[in-house]
């Protein structure tokens, strides 16, 4: 079994930073290659890939968030993260980590303010 957890959103206006973490905990697979990655729902509109990792290791951005997020994990730690420079109001939403296509934490609140 996977659990995730995420932790580090809140209210910040825009041109402010903020770094979510994921924690994973799982006592089978390692993060190291595991398929994972952010999402975000904002209200009234589906849920989409943020920036993710693929099985082999790359990276991968919604053009929406290139050069301003930055998507990372700390195997040691059990944990990824992501960091997201220069928020528009249009990041407004919840963010979810995701692993393995069906593992899925509870969301963290991002609001950005005009």
């Amino acid at each position: 079994q996977v659990q995730l957890v995420e932790s580090g959103g809140g209210l910040v206006q825009a041109g402010g930073s903020l770094r979510l973490s994921c924690i994973v905990s799982t006592r089978i697979f390692s993060i190291n290659r595991m398929d994972m990655g952010w999402y975000r729902q904002a209200p009234g509109k589906q849920r989409e890939l943020v920036a993710g990792f693929t099985i082999g290791g790359s990276t991968n951005y919604a053009d929406s968030v290139k050069g301003r997020f930055t998507i990372s994990r700390d195997n040691a730690k059990n944990t990824m993260y992501l960091q997201m420079y220069g928020l528009k109001p249009e990041d407004t939403g919840v963010y979810y980590c995701r692993a393995m296509t069906v593992y899925w934490g509870q969301g963290t609140q991002v609001t950005v303010s005009s």
